[in-house]
């Protein structure tokens, strides 16, 4: 499926070319610079070293920058002239937009606003793509010339990256006066969003839109977890399947595509940062918060559909962040909740926890997010914990061995490192707010992400600078990170802005496009498992067979399936075993769908309430028993003896309409388990990973 690459807005024709470098260059007030701040240079954003320019169908749109006498920068596109020296070989328009006539030869094209000119030299060569050849000099450093120009507390605040969820208990869905002090107070580099947060299409894109207003000099990080499946923020946009459901695809242009689709509805809102792909190897069926969320078992699936999925993603200017750094996927215990230990040595976590990682670094990924899971045979540091005195090994990501050591030093990464959630149980629990933030940023943490208690982690991190515990350049190495990260995205606040109205034309235009809504069915269709069936499917029913859904959680969404296929359908709900009169719904029915939800081994034991359901209805009926693993492919464990079992990975519409019409015939099961189901005694195997049936 490649028509969602053909999306092209009015929005994006016109103001992205005429306009700025991504449609989310947010600005303060021109009157204001013009007042306040002297402009020292102007100059080509596409001759800083830092930035990409690319050339598409032999045209490319050059942006101009001022740049102010403390170093910091915005996007200009008013009052400027541009100017080939060399039509024959490209001309440029008032906007900056170069197109190359297809003659060889070189030009140099020019921008100036009266008081400082810049050039950069573009050229066509024969059996050569078109190509600029950026300018070299000092002029051009800008990074380095923004930090020259910082405070310590402006460096600090580039590295803060709060939560804004609630205020006062309401959900902050607007803008409001106390938020945008803090953002001033602390001059934050990022927010990140929640559900509460994003709730329509046109309210997001005021909401960020008004959160880019109130930055102080440089753009946010506007970020969010719009992973898919089972972790996914948008209440108004494409509910893609999630990264199981992917990976049982086996496909990288899904994948690819998947991605490319949440880029698109993310830019078109102004969120600029993706927390995603989980990058994890789930092989651990007892695993509660990986599980679907992680492309498999297998490092190589996950590698190829993690970059995939980064490479659709970061082509829409969207920055995409590998989790859970070094794997969290072997893991038994929640880091929402406890402090989790992966016990394997270096060269199995090489070959296994850390290759995805590793794939995704050479394949250029922006950020990496850290885990709070201990890795004791990487680091066998030991601290005293603070919740009961007693001695526990450092997670990953408050690790120096892990984070520098390993990740900087002998993986080789040099992009940017945020943290997880600094205010989970894992690291809550045993590290004060402000011990904890020190130690992540003395680890090599560049982006510290929902910090617990924002005045005492910036006084605590400003204190550690001054003691001399943190020195002022490591503080600066992350914030050059940083600001690398969001020339690369675009995210540089304008002196001309499109107008918030422009900007919600184009968002509802691209959240939920048509072409968006084919690529999340064809990921849902191609994903579900036929896991087992004994000449139990597809259903081949007359319209006076009786069919019946059986169920609790999310079992209306299945039953509204099934039933737009089959109108002679009833609806069961149960959570436990059914009573008689229950049952007795069910006598004439010609067949059951059970549908099962679990997410931790607790819920997929035989001694379950639903589990027992389940065995019930295979033992005391006389027709097929159907059973559809909603969430985990894992839930067959409880009833291997079941006539058929399909697993879909998630449950988002999409993937109830495929599994209901996986289950009447219209759509022959292709996908293949990306996972090992195991035996109920966890040593024999009951499915082995690539199996899947079809028709």
């Amino acid at each position: 499926m490649k028509a969602i690459r053909k999306i092209k807005t009015p929005f994006i024709l016109a103001a992205i070319l005429s306009l700025i470098i991504s449609p989310f260059n947010f600005s303060s007030n021109t009157a204001e610079a013009a007042e306040d701040e002297n402009v020292d240079d102007l100059i080509l954003f596409d001759n800083i070293p830092q930035a990409n320019t690319e050339v598409e169908d032999n045209q490319v749109n050059l942006n101009a920058l001022n740049v102010y006498d403390d170093g910091h920068f915005k996007t200009v596109s008013e009052n400027l002239t541009w100017d080939s020296n060399n039509e024959n070989v490209a001309t440029v328009d008032e906007n900056g937009v170069v197109t190359f006539t297809g003659q060889n030869g070189r030009s140099f094209i020019s921008v100036t606003n009266g008081n400082f000119t810049d050039r950069i030299a573009v050229h066509n060569k024969p059996h050569e793509d078109p190509a600029t050849v950026k300018e070299d000099d000092a002029r051009y450093n800008v990074i380095e010339s923004a930090i020259d120009g910082m405070t310590l507390n402006e460096k600090i605040g580039q590295m803060l990256m709060p939560d804004f969820r609630n205020w006062d208990g309401e959900n902050v869905t607007e803008m409001l006066p106390e938020i945008e002090q803090v953002i001033d107070d602390y001059h934050l580099g990022g927010v990140i969003l929640f559900r509460e947060n994003v709730v329509t299409t046109e309210q997001t894109t005021r909401l960020v839109a008004a959160y880019q207003e109130a930055a102080e000099k440089y753009g946010l990080l506007m970020t969010i977890d719009q992973e898919g499946g089972i972790v996914t923020r948008l209440q108004s946009g494409t509910d893609m399947p999630g990264n199981m459901a992917l990976g049982a695809t086996r496909s990288t242009d899904i994948t690819h595509d998947v991605g490319e689709a949440i880029g698109q509805e993310l830019n078109s809102l102004g969120i600029n940062m993706n927390l995603a792909p989980v990058m994890d190897v789930n092989n651990n069926p007892d695993n509660p918060v990986i599980g679907v969320r992680s492309f498999g078992e297998s490092p190589d699936l996950v590698a190829d559909l993690g970059i995939a999925y980064t490479q659709g993603l970061q082509s829409t200017g969207v920055a995409a962040t590998a989790k859970h750094f070094p794997g969290h996927g072997d893991t038994a215990v929640d880091s929402h909740l406890g402090l989790p230990e992966v016990p394997h040595d270096k060269d199995r976590l090489m070959d296994v926890e850390l290759y995805p990682f590793q794939q995704a670094m050479d394949a250029g990924i922006d950020a990496i997010m850290t885990a709070h899971v201990t890795f004791p045979k990487i680091d066998d540091t030991k601290v005293i914990s603070k919740k009961d005195g007693t001695e526990i090994s450092l997670p990953a990501t408050l690790s120096y061995k892990v984070l520098t050591g390993l990740m900087r030093e002998e993986m080789g990464y040099d992009g940017v490192i945020i943290t997880d959630a600094l205010n989970m149980n894992a690291i809550t629990d045993h590290f004060g707010s402000v011990d904890a933030v020190i130690r992540s940023v003395k680890a090599g943490t560049d982006i510290i992400l929902m910090p617990v208690g924002l005045e005492e982690v910036a006084d605590g991190l400003r204190d550690a600078v001054a003691t001399g515990e943190i020195s002022e350049e490591r503080i600066e190495e992350s914030v050059e990170r940083i600001l690398t990260l969001k020339i690369n995205r675009g995210v540089i606040k304008s002196e001309n802005p499109p107008s918030v109205d422009e900007m919600v034309a184009n968002a509802e235009e691209v959240v939920g496009a048509q072409e968006h809504k084919q690529v999340e069915q064809e990921a849902a269709n191609q994903s579900i498992t036929l896991v087992q069936n004994k000449d139990a499917l597809p259903f081949k029913f007359t319209n006076e067979d009786k069919l019946a859904v059986v169920g609790n959680t999310f079992i209306s969404s299945l039953y509204e399936s099934v039933s737009s296929y089959h109108e002679n359908t009833d609806l069961v709900t149960a959570s436990g075993p059914l009573t008689d009169d229950q049952l007795a719904e069910l006598e004439d029915a010609n067949a059951v769908v059970v549908g099962t939800y679990t997410y931790n081994v607790n819920g997929r034991s035989e001694s379950s309430p639903q589990m027992q359901m389940v065995n019930q209805l295979i033992e005391e009926l006389d027709v097929p028993v159907i059973g559809v693993g909603i969430r985990n492919p894992y839930d067959i464990m409880a009833f291997p003896e079941i006539d058929g079992y399909l697993a879909q990975y998630g449950f988002r519409e999409a993937s109830f309409d495929a599994t209901a019409a996986t289950l009447f015939g219209e759509n022959n099961p292709s996908g293949l388990l990306p996972v090992t189901i195991p035996g109920a005694d966890g040593e024999s195997v009951l499915f082995d990973y690539d199996h899947g049936l079809s028709y």
